[in-house]
């Protein structure tokens, strides 16, 4: 399985990978997994590969919800933010 990802440099720091390309490799790995698993020559259980696909993907939801959480609240088609600035006065 090749897959590029986008390595980002921060000076003085750790190279850093875009969420979504982790996220995506996560899930691509469970994938390939469940394919390996549903040959019949493969010699893996089942039960073990569906745990590991399971936990694979849970991580990657945590991490897909946890960037959302993180972005900014837009506000609605009126343009006024949904914040606590935008409700004073309602």
């Amino acid at each position: 399985m090749n897959t590029p990802m986008s390595l980002v440099h921060v000076p003085g720091g750790p190279l850093l990978l875009p969420a979504d390309e982790v996220t995506d490799l996560l899930r691509r790995l469970a994938t390939c997994w469940l394919d390996s698993a549903g040959v019949e020559d493969s010699g893996l259980e089942p039960e073990t590969v569906e745990a590991l696909v399971d936990s694979v993907t849970e991580v990657a939801d945590r991490i897909d919800t946890e960037c959302i959480a993180l972005m900014p609240f837009r506000g609605g088609e009126d343009g006024r933010s949904g914040g606590p600035e935008g409700r004073r006065g309602r």
